[in-house]
């Protein structure tokens, strides 16, 4: 608990508006990528393809599209960043297998590692100080 505290000190001294539109991208991304999923869900199926021998494809596919959608507000407001974050963790790390063990497309692999560094940074860092989270603590 002193660690996440000495963390979430640091983050608070160091933010500044460039992470907080970092975060506020991110979060609007990974909406655009949830409202995507949701309105072609043949897609999301052809996706999921590669690892149809794992199993549970249906439960992978609602999964995905509600994380991407809630988990991608709650992270362009600041609002509980790090447990959205890491909601989408396992999301990203199946995008970038996907990507790997299916026909290999550099664009998506690409975005899903810089969406996975993005993340792991916020996961850490947290939601800095202009966000719900923030304004939140400051008011108890």
């Amino acid at each position: 608990m002193g660690t996440i505290k000495t963390w979430n000190k640091w983050a608070n001294r160091h933010s500044y508006y460039p992470l907080d539109f970092l975060r506020i991208a991110l979060g609007v991304f990974l909406f655009i990528k949830g409202i995507n999923f949701m309105g072609n869900t043949q897609m999301l199926l052809e996706l999921v393809q590669p690892l149809q021998s794992i199993g549970g494809e249906m439960i992978m596919i609602h999964y995905v599209a509600p994380a991407h959608f809630v988990g991608g507000l709650l992270i362009a407001f600041g609002l509980l960043t790090r447990w959205a974050i890491l909601a989408q963790l396992p999301i990203l790390v199946g995008a970038i297998l996907i990507n790997a063990m299916g026909d290999l497309n550099s664009f998506d692999l690409i975005m899903a590692l810089l969406t996975f560094i993005v993340c792991v940074f916020f996961l850490f860092f947290g939601s800095g100080k202009h966000s719900v989270d923030y304004s939140l603590k400051m008011q108890k």
